[in-house]
């Protein structure tokens, strides 16, 4: 039972990284305006990285036109990778 949850754990908490890295990348793409979101394979990273985003949307106000509501989106997936990451550790 113990592998069980370890396995499941670890393999959460390398799927949340993964994911971290995808959602770094989408801020990154909208840095530059004139990069066409709807050709591959960045229309596959907003397809994948934009539900997720669209929770935090207005969560946060912004601030001089900049959307801070990725940060809270960041806080969350690092805090729950990190909480699956010390649950492996301790089994």
């Amino acid at each position: 039972m113990e592998v069980l949850i370890l396995t499941l754990c670890s393999g959460i908490a390398g799927f949340l990284k993964f994911y971290t890295t995808l959602l770094t990348l989408r801020v990154y793409v909208t840095w530059f305006p004139n990069l066409n979101m709807y050709h591959q394979p960045l229309y596959s990273l907003g397809k994948i990285t934009d539900p997720y985003l669209r929770l935090f949307r207005g969560m946060l106000p912004t601030l001089i036109g900049i959307d801070l509501s990725p940060l809270l989106a960041f806080v969350f997936l690092t805090t729950l990778g990190d909480l699956f990451s010390s649950i492996a550790g301790t089994i």
